[in-house]
């Protein structure tokens, strides 16, 4: 665990105007995956604009890490077909939260970073980073590539883990349950 930075929980919200693969919809479901790590939604059926809703966590320990999204539809006889994909950047998110550390009494809904859609990201909208009952939050839509049409809503919230790095430090972060030693702890006092 001491390597890990924390956890990035990812809430997959829903899907706008996915692609039909079956005979008039389809029965999509989404697969995250970072390096050897693949969560996936359950499958709404019969639906191009499903409501998920489901909380997917990766465990982080780069934060240049490559994070895919993937949309299939779901078959029974058949290979499950491809709906697009996106790619999650959280370069930008992960910035916030290091400013955002020491930030209190900010008001509800307080934006500390907005992205603009551009060609380095699948925004296709613009995004905020938003402060929210003292969380850091950020809402994406995301623009399917390698497929007709079909967008996906998905929110970012970080969560510290006692015994990890944690953002901005190199230092692990206390365990509450353990007993912090001082910094000078190594230090003979001589009188």
């Amino acid at each position: 665990m001491e390597d890990t930075l924390g956890l990035l929980r990812i809430k997959v919200v829903r899907g706008i105007n996915l692609a039909v693969r079956d005979a008039v919809a389809s029965d999509p479901y989404v697969v995250i995956t970072m390096d050897n790590h693949k969560l996936k939604t359950r499958v709404v059926k019969n639906n191009c604009n499903p409501e998920w809703n489901d909380e997917l966590t990766l465990t982080i320990k780069d934060p240049n890490a490559k994070i895919h999204l993937t949309v299939y539809d779901k078959d029974t006889f058949t290979v499950d077909d491809q709906m697009g994909n996106a790619d999650i950047d959280i370069k930008p998110y992960i910035a916030a939260l290091k400013l955002g550390k020491g930030l209190q009494n900010l008001p509800m809904g307080c934006a500390l970073k907005r992205i603009q859609p551009d060609q380095t990201n699948c925004l296709a909208d613009e995004s905020s980073i938003v402060w929210n009952n003292g969380k850091i939050t950020q809402e994406m839509r995301l623009k399917l590539r390698n497929v007709e049409c079909g967008e996906v809503v998905i929110q970012l919230e970080w969560i510290e883990v006692a015994g990890c790095k944690g953002l901005g430090t190199d230092e692990v972060v206390n365990d509450p349950r353990k007993p912090v030693k001082p910094w000078n702890h190594h230090v003979k006092r001589h009188r």
